[in-house]
């Protein structure tokens, strides 16, 4: 049985992967973790966790945190998130520019790419870096 919480995909499969297919993972992945920190944070009403995690993982959030880690990654991290972020969106959120939702979209591919190829500590220390920087 596959343990859908430990993955360690091989780098070549991997990177057989669509950018839109990293994205869709690393949305939840990159939510899950925000949900977290904010529960683990002391947010206890419903509705003060919604708005709060909406505020985190909306594309303009989302494309600033990828600017402010984009020179901690290394180069591996950062073709990948290229490739994210170079992927044409089919349709661009009212709330977000087509750059923010590009650059959202390359830091969601990151995320992917990190939960798929086993690698929860790399995760947790740009996730960590991206809260301090809030």
């Amino acid at each position: 049985m596959t343990d859908f919480f430990h993955l360690n995909m091989p780098r070549e499969e991997l990177l057989n992967l669509s950018s839109l297919g990293l994205a869709h993972l690393g949305d939840s992945v990159y939510e899950v973790m925000v949900r977290s920190w904010l529960c683990l944070h002391g947010k206890a009403k419903a509705k003060d966790l919604h708005r709060a995690t909406v505020a985190y993982v909306a594309a303009p959030a989302q494309a600033r945190s990828a600017q402010r880690i984009l020179p901690l990654l290394s180069e591996e991290e950062h073709d990948v998130f290229r490739r994210g972020r170079n992927t044409a969106p089919h349709s661009v959120p009212k709330a977000a520019t087509r750059g923010e939702y590009q650059t959202a979209t390359g830091l969601e591919a990151l995320f992917g790419y990190l939960f798929l190829s086993g690698q929860k500590e790399r995760a947790n220390e740009i996730f960590h870096l991206v809260m301090e920087m809030q």
